[in-house]
């Protein structure tokens, strides 16, 4: 298998740099670590994000996930410190918002994951990013431009959903059908009684 980096559109990555240096979008939360920078801050890996609609349940399909933006890690001296995401609009793309949190390691980890996975498999792969909102899951969706959707693999980002392994690569129809099935909650114990 090969990884194809994508390229994003210069309307995506013009919107990302503009807030890097915009006062009302650093007082973000997720900005926090990008206010005082000793250096440049360097969007990277840049991964165009799709979006899997609520509501979807068994017939939970990538098909159904269109492209709503880009997102990209923000660099800092080589580390990341936070990710930035834009979304489709009809000029182009507008800044959307930062991020922080376990996410952005997790990011690093699943793409070293691909690339890792790269040589067994066959087939070009395009790296993205799979948000699912009502599951509050996002994973690294490994396109296969060859095969189409019957060669796609996902690795959940962790923290992944109840039941689900994080940063495990699984076929794209396995975790899915694994996402639609109901969740249950078991009930809480019942506290006793003392007795009258």
């Amino acid at each position: 298998m090969t990884l194809q980096t994508p390229q994003p559109p210069p309307s995506a990555l013009r919107a990302v740099l503009a807030a890097l240096t915009s006062e009302t979008a650093l007082r973000q939360p997720g900005a926090a670590a990008l206010r005082h920078p000793n250096g440049p801050l360097l969007p990277a890996h840049p991964l165009a994000v799709h979006q899997l609609p609520s509501g979807a349940g068994a017939s939970r399909t990538l098909a159904l996930a269109p492209r709503t933006g880009w997102r990209f890690l923000i660099k800092h001296g080589g580390e990341v410190v936070a990710a930035a995401e834009v979304a489709k609009a009809a000029e182009g793309h507008t800044f959307s918002h930062f991020a922080a949190g376990p996410y952005l390691d997790s990011t690093l980890q699943a793409l070293a994951q691909a690339w890792q996975l790269a040589h067994p498999l066959r087939g070009r792969h395009q790296p993205r990013l799979l948000s699912i909102p009502d599951l509050y899951a996002t994973a690294l969706w490994l396109h296969n431009t060859d095969a189409g959707p019957d060669g796609d693999l996902l690795i959940p980002l962790a923290p992944a959903p109840l039941g689900v392994t994080g940063h495990r690569a699984y076929p794209a129809a396995e975790l899915l059908a694994l996402l639609a099935r109901p969740r249950t909650v078991a009930p809480a114990p019942l506290a006793a009684v003392p007795a009258l």
